[in-house]
């Protein structure tokens, strides 16, 4: 049931997506360009709904639509990897004309080079873990994660 909850989501923003322009990589180009405000205020309209809806489900104790957990709201102060984050997602947004929802939409629509594009996203994913991995192995086992990392 959550999976095929999951994959109505799915297909339902992918075909948004894709209807609104957003995959397209002139579309994104333009914006980045600064030659066409579209993009940016399709961005501002969803960050406006999603106060919206988040201020409207701060006001209830809810629960999560799939697994009935409750809903918490943790916040959390800027941090340098955050910031860090966010210039290597634009420089990777503007090398390649495209983020994840695009790139996951310019498959659905059989764009062959978008496969190049995930497989740079995968890549990067992969490198991140496996970084992450390296900074929470405890202390005692810093000898042996040489070898666990060579084992991935």
């Amino acid at each position: 049931m959550k999976a095929l909850a999951g994959a109505t989501l799915g297909v339902v923003f992918g075909t948004v997506m894709s209807w609104s322009g957003m995959a397209s990589p002139e579309v994104i180009r333009h914006a980045l360009l600064f030659e066409q405000s579209y993009l940016f205020l399709m961005f501002a309209s969803a960050v406006a709904t999603a106060a919206l809806g988040l201020a409207l489900l701060r006001r209830r104790e809810r629960s999560a639509l799939l697994t009935h957990d409750p809903l918490t709201y943790a916040t959390e102060p800027v941090a340098r990897r955050h910031v860090t984050g966010s210039l290597l997602f634009g420089i990777g947004w503007g090398v390649a004309d495209a983020c994840p929802a695009p790139i996951a939409a310019q498959i659905g629509q059989g764009i062959p080079w978008a496969v190049f594009t995930l497989a740079g996203v995968a890549a990067g994913v992969r490198l991140f873990l496996r970084q992450g991995a390296r900074e929470t192995e405890p202390a005692s086992d810093a000898a042996a994660a040489p070898a666990t990392a060579a084992a991935r």
